[in-house]
């Protein structure tokens, strides 16, 4: 009889457990994960051909230059410019020169943005700056052209001024009228001595983007 009753309340105690037990949900993750793009888009800014290569509006090119030498990998020409893959700490980042010019920079852009399937916020674009004193850093998450060709044409194509961009000092040292043979002027010799430590700051600029965001890297790197 006590066995019996013991019996009875404990079958009693496991329905009420039962019922006060919450049934596990198992969402598919697509539902409630955001999904974090870990490819992105380094563009920079410049002109083709031999003529252009060491000009100041070339600083674009020439980050990446450096940075693909520095990591040892090689540039191949691709649709609408060239470009080199690079991967570090788990990130793959395509470095971009275009070759459509500077004024249709945003078709080159646009073209990979798509191919690659890559967000928005994962566009990083190198551009020189004459509002900056020589070297001087400046990455925002938006903006206006500021009278850039380049930028003028991203806004364009993209619809939207809300992407990633550097835009490295080149000072505007020029008298009146002279501005475009100034930018596309090469370095003189200050410049050029100075120019070493800036790409190797460029390119720790890249990969910390890539790995710590947006933020970090402003906050690292402006006004350095």
């Amino acid at each position: 009889m006590i066995k019996w009753i013991t019996k009875l309340f404990s079958s009693t105690q496991n329905e009420e457990n039962i019922d006060n037990i919450k049934p596990e949900v198992h969402e598919h993750p697509k539902n409630n994960i955001k999904s974090v793009s870990k490819k992105y888009l380094i563009v920079g800014l410049g002109n083709i051909g031999a003529e252009y290569v060491n000009t100041r509006h070339n600083i674009g090119f020439k980050v990446l230059d450096f940075l693909a030498k520095k990591e040892g990998i090689s540039f191949e020409t691709v649709k609408l410019g060239s470009m080199a893959e690079y991967k570090f700490k788990g990130r793959t980042f395509f470095l971009l020169k275009p070759n459509t010019y500077m004024n249709l920079s945003g078709k080159a852009v646009k073209y990979w943005m798509d191919k690659e399937n890559i967000p928005l916020e994962n566009i990083f674009v190198i551009t020189d700056d004459l509002n900056l004193s020589f070297g001087t850093i400046r990455i925002k998450p938006k903006g206006s052209d500021g009278g850039h060709n380049g930028l003028k044409n991203i806004n364009l194509v993209l619809n939207t001024q809300n992407y990633t961009r550097y835009r490295f000092g080149i000072s505007d040292q020029f008298k009146k009228g002279q501005q475009i043979d100034y930018v596309l002027g090469e370095w003189n010799a200050e410049e050029e001595a100075k120019l070493p430590e800036r790409l190797e700051t460029s390119a720790e600029i890249i990969k910390t983007f890539g790995t710590a965001g947006l933020e970090n890297t402003m906050t690292t790197f402006n006004g350095k």
